[in-house]
């Protein structure tokens, strides 16, 4: 690794950096040299790489530092279905990121007005939240847990944004000697492993997956660095296994791969991060975060229901939601609503209608309006619901607490 200081700084010198430095003698791991131009520098050369050599020795990034600034910055993907998802949620719930360029990286949200948007991949997202530049981030828990580390200071705000659904899955060829393999603990005990020759997996998970494998007692595996297409690397005999995230598992089984029991790392979807130190020391931005989680609670909750508006025949209120109460779907959120339905007969006006409001499920539609024809529900109507806005989303008091921790 070498690290190139700006041409404009001065050579430090030889006594800052001398022979029996840690920083130029090089260690089993690291292969560690800085180049110094020989021009006029500052003497802060000397403290910014004792600083880079600190975090390389501990093997972690820079502590995060709070920069001073007016602006909160949330980072989204650059690219991929993930961005389209991200700025369709963002819109659903009326937060219209405002882009002026498309080859821009950076947005602005108009109902937010003291909030950034910056598109990054999402791998820099999670490092650029533990750096400092970014306060908030939609990732995938895939790319949050491996990139993260499980870093203190990255604190999750809302971990099911209903998009980019996935897993973390070890999957094995289905042919040769993996044919009657179907599980992990089947996998770890074949006889073809050694120290020797160990298992080979490929895998862009460099972190999750020798840490899955150490959980689970497998000793004999090594890993390969690899991205893209991974699921040609057995044929190709480079592996013996991949470790990559599946979808469907239409691409597994179409190049003769198998998923096996007890191979799933993690269960991933896209989720908001945050910094726990943008949190609790950046002004405005907790209040920030609670506009946010409050928007997406509400939309997300609705996007699951359906309002569905019947008429009944009855003697009373209590007598209709008896009969409705008496059907499984029809409890709706916290109970029906039911309200009289006035009308005029010979001039009078009279009650002999009810009407009934439920919330229900989108997939028990059709069954919940069939119950409501059971009981003598008629004119039935269906719209969906956009928000549903809490007495206090439940992710918030939790969030307050984690950050007391």
């Amino acid at each position: 690794m070498s690290i190139l200081l700006p041409t404009n700084l001065q050579q430090c010198p030889s006594s800052s950096f001398p022979s029996s430095s840690p920083l130029l003698s090089p260690s089993p791991s690291t292969v560690f040299s800085v180049t110094v131009p020989p021009r006029r520098c500052l003497r802060l050369v000397t403290s910014c790489v004792a600083s880079v050599q600190s975090s390389v020795a501990n093997g972690s990034a820079p502590a995060s530092v709070i920069v001073e600034r007016d602006q909160i910055r949330l980072g989204l993907p650059s690219k991929g279905r993930m961005a389209a998802d991200s700025l369709d949620l963002l819109k659903d719930c009326q937060l219209f990121v405002k882009q002026v360029n498309p080859r821009q990286y950076v947005a602005q949200i108009p109902q937010l007005p003291n909030t950034e948007v910056w598109f990054q991949r999402p791998k820099d997202i999670v490092r650029k939240l533990l750096s400092g530049d970014l306060d908030l981030g939609v990732v995938g828990l895939d790319t949050l847990s491996e990139y993260g580390q499980e870093n203190e200071d990255l604190i999750i705000v809302h971990e099911a944004l209903n998009f980019g659904d996935c897993h973390l899955s070890i999957a094995i060829p289905n042919y040769g000697i993996f044919e009657n393999i179907n599980s992990l603990k089947e996998l770890a005990q074949m006889p073809q492993w050694s120290e020797e020759r160990p298992l080979r997996v490929a895998t862009g998970f460099t972190y999750l997956g020798p840490k899955f494998m150490k959980e689970n007692g497998i000793k004999h595996v090594t890993f390969s660095t690899a991205d893209g297409a991974l699921e040609a690397a057995p044929a190709m005999g480079i592996a013996d296994a991949i470790l990559d995230l599946v979808s469907s598992g239409t691409t597994l089984k179409e190049n003769n791969l198998k998923e096996i029991e007890g191979g799933v790392v993690l269960e991933s979807q896209a989720a908001l991060v945050a910094s726990r130190r943008a949190l609790t020391e950046r002004k405005g931005a907790l209040n920030t975060v609670h506009e946010i989680l409050e928007r997406l609670e509400a939309h997300l909750k609705a996007d699951g229901q359906f309002t569905v508006v019947a008429n009944m025949r009855g003697n009373s209120a209590q007598e209709v939601a008896e009969r409705v109460l008496s059907q499984p779907l029809l409890s709706g959120l916290q109970g029906p609503t039911i309200s009289p339905v006035y009308c005029t007969q010979d001039g009078k006006v009279s009650v002999d209608y009810y009407a009934i409001v439920i919330c229900v499920p989108k997939k028990a539609l059709y069954d919940s309006v069939k119950q409501l024809r059971a009981v003598g529900g008629s004119g039935v109507l269906v719209s969906p619901l956009t928000y549903i806005f809490d007495e206090d989303t439940p992710r918030w008091g939790q969030l307050l607490r984690n950050l007391k921790q």
